[in-house]
Parts: C-alpha cells; sequence; structure tokens
C-alpha cells in the first residue's frame, strides 16, 4: 500500500505524522511519501517537498507566490501520474490540495482531504467543487459533515487528535515547574507560526506586553517558537518594544507554556486550540494584509461573525477577540488585563473549554486511519 500526504503547515505535519502510525499498524508494509515537515519525517515519510512550501496565508500572499506554487502543483501532478499511489491524503492547505485531489481522482487514485476547509466561515461553495475530487472528507469539527451532506460530499467527524493527547485534567505546577516559574503573573505570547504572521503581529503584541508590565508589574512572558527564524524576528520585536520585560524564548514548548501561563495573547488559529485543551484563558488577535482584508470584506466572503476556534466551537463569543484595526497595543494590552484580573471571566472560559475538549476527545487519529481504510476497501 502507498500513500502520498501532503501537508501544509506545523499542525498538518502534526496530524499526519499521527496519521501515518496509525496507518502503519493497519498497513505494516505501506509506503510514505510527501510533502512533509519534521515530524511526518520522523515518523517514516519520505520527504519528496518540504511542508514550508506551502506555508502562506492570506490572498494577497497567495499571488505573490502563486508562479512558484503553480509550478508545485504541476510537479507533484505529474509525479502522481507517473507513480501513483493506492490513495492521496491532503492535509489542510485548500487551495493547493483540492485542486490536486480532483487531479489524482481523475487518475483513478483514490482521494481523502483531511480537516475540512472553513466553509462554514467563508467560500462555502467550495464544498460542491470538492464533491469532484475528493472520496473523503475526515472533519475535527463535530459540526462540518452536516454541511457536506447538504452536497452530497462524503464527510467523518473524527475529533482532533490534539484532545486526545492533551489530558483533562493539566497539572499546571508541574508545568511551572518544568520552566521554573516563580509567583509572578505569567502571559504566553503566541503571535503565529507563519513569519507572516509574526512580522504582522509580534511588534503590537510587543509593545502590550511592555503596557502590561508597567500596568502589572513582575510580568513573565512566555514566547514559544516554533524555528529559529521566528525565534529572531521575536526577540527582535521584543527587544525594541518591549525592552523591561522578562521574556524566555522557547524553543517550541507551546503547550508546555500554555499549560504553566495564567493567560495567553495569541493569533488566530490552530494554536487558539491548543490554548483551549491546555485550560489556559485567552485573548485572541489577528490581523491579515490590508488588501486581503479589504476584499473579503468588499465582497462578503466572510459567513461568521466569530473568528477564533473557541468561539466557533462554543457557538457564542466566550474569549474576546481583536482583528485587524484592533490590534493595537493599548487595546491588547487592556483586554489582557483586564482578563488577568478577572477570576469570573477566566472560570467562564475553562468551563466552556472543559466541555469542548470532552467532544473532541475522540481518538481522532484511529478513527481517522479506520475512515481510510474503510475507503480503500471499497470498490
Amino acid at each position: 500500500m502507498r500513500f502520498f500526504i501532503v501537508a501544509g503547515e506545523a499542525s498538518g505535519d502534526q496530524l499526519g505524522s499521527k496519521l501515518i502510525d496509525e496507518l502503519r499498524s493497519r498497513y505494516p508494509n505501506a509506503q510514505f511519501s510527501g510533502i512533509a515537515g519534521p515530524q511526518m519525517v520522523a515518523a517514516g515519510c519520505h520527504k519528496w517537498e518540504d511542508y514550508e512550501q506551502l506555508s502562506i496565508m492570506g490572498l494577497v500572499e497567495v499571488l505573490r507566490h502563486l508562479p512558484r506554487l503553480l509550478l508545485l502543483r504541476r510537479r507533484l501532478v505529474r509525479h502522481l501520474h507517473d507513480s501513483p499511489p493506492d490513495c492521496f491524503i491532503g492535509i489542510d492547505a485548500p487551495d493547493f490540495n483540492l485542486t490536486v485531489e480532483r487531479r489524482a481522482k481523475a487518475l483513478g487514485i483514490k482521494t481523502v482531504h483531511y480537516v475540512s476547509p472553513s466553509v462554514w466561515a467563508w467560500r462555502r461553495k467550495r464544498v460542491a467543487r470538492m464533491r469532484q475530487g475528493t472520496d473523503l472528507v475526515l472533519t475535527l469539527f463535530p459540526f462540518e459533515p452536516a454541511i457536506y451532506d447538504e452536497f452530497d460530499v462524503k464527510a467523518s467527524f473524527v475529533g482532533h487528535p490534539f484532545a486526545d493527547q492533551i489530558p483533562m485534567d493539566l497539572d499546571r505546577a508541574h508545568a511551572r515547574s518544568q520552566l521554573q516559574l516563580k509567583g509572578q503573573s505569567v502571559l504566553a505570547v503566541l503571535p503565529g507560526s507563519r513569519l507572516g504572521e509574526i512580522q504582522r503581529l509580534a511588534e503590537p503584541f510587543a509593545q502590550a506586553c511592555q503596557l502590561l508590565n508597567q500596568q502589572i508589574g513582575q510580568l513573565k512572558v512566555l514566547i514559544p517558537c516554533v524555528n529559529s527564524k521566528a525565534a529572531e524576528l521575536i526577540g527582535q520585536a521584543f527587544a525594541t518594544h518591549a525592552p523591561d520585560v522578562d521574556t524566555d524564548l522557547l524553543d517550541g514548548q507551546a503547550r508546555t507554556a500554555l499549560s504553566a501561563a495564567d493567560a495567553t495573547l495569541i493569533a488566530s488559529g490552530t494554536a487558539t486550540l491548543e490554548a483551549l485543551l491546555c485550560q489556559c484563558p485567552m485573548v485572541v488577535a489577528y490581523r491579515i494584509a490590508p488588501l486581503t482584508h479589504f476584499i473579503v470584506r468588499t465582497l462578503g466572503m466572510l459567513k461568521t461573525d466569530v473568528y477564533s476556534l473557541p468561539n466557533i466551537l462554543a457557538d457564542k463569543p466566550i474569549v474576546p477577540e481583536l482583528m485587524q484595526h484592533q490590534t493595537k497595543p493599548e487595546s491588547l494590552a487592556y483586554a489582557v488585563a483586564k482578563l488577568l484580573q478577572s477570576k469570573a471571566q477566566q472560570e467562564q472560559q475553562l468551563d466552556a473549554f472543559g466541555r469542548i475538549h470532552q467532544t473532541l476527545r475522540q481518538q481522532a487519529s484511529a478513527r481517522a486511519a479506520d475512515a481510510v481504510s474503510k475507503l480503500l476497501i471499497q470498490t
């Protein structure tokens, strides 16, 4: 059995590695290759290309890289034609993967899309197009299969692997001990994993921390960094704009930092789900390129009033969201200070986080592998 898997970012790489482990237990002689990151490689996937080739966010940003992405896609389709796998699995990265899946299906290859695009938020018409190229959609969230049912697309809710990996009863004292933290207020700061996100958010996040330190005093800031380039950009921003703040740049360790922190200032995205599962109260912020924001708003492409995963999963606003022009240092600092000083607000978030965690705790990687196996035995 041969699988080709495409992951588009760090979270997809993590999902892919766990899926490979489960598929290998069902197909011991299986071969795995794909567009992969370090975790998929460690799980035994041959890296056809590095996943950072696809780590791009926003309409304008994609346009800038479009010639390179189109060339990569043509190369991949040609590779699938010359050496067809039994199954192609695209993990997230829908703008790239959905087209490849359509081409792969036309070649007679079984196709799976793991992680539903955010069709509940914008560009819902993609679901109709997915019917042409995707044999199965594996969804992480329970409300998503009903959307696909409307368009006669086969979808299966598998839960989220992060909910399986992170215990329901986290030991915050142990996490703080691991990071040698004392009694001061601890804020985890996560300005994103992509370089574009960091370039837009690191500076206002740093400025907000400087203001918070002046208001609260003895603030400890933990910043998990996904790689050395991210650490360099974030470190420069904090050295320039938060010189008085006691800051630790961590090599990864996001879950440890979130488990240890009293709260987090965090970029909207997958990291907010990890913060939720780590029972870390949060303020969510995000900023995209101005032209991208203008296009999305002008064309009415956004179909939801909330942005962050915790609010979407709770189906109501439980965490503060500051988006685009709202991501001013003063506004960020005010929201975080209010959260740190309000036990009631923290408890409201934590109660909702616990309920969501239980819903998503489904042994996701095993369920995903079972769904793929079932697809493969179908004629």
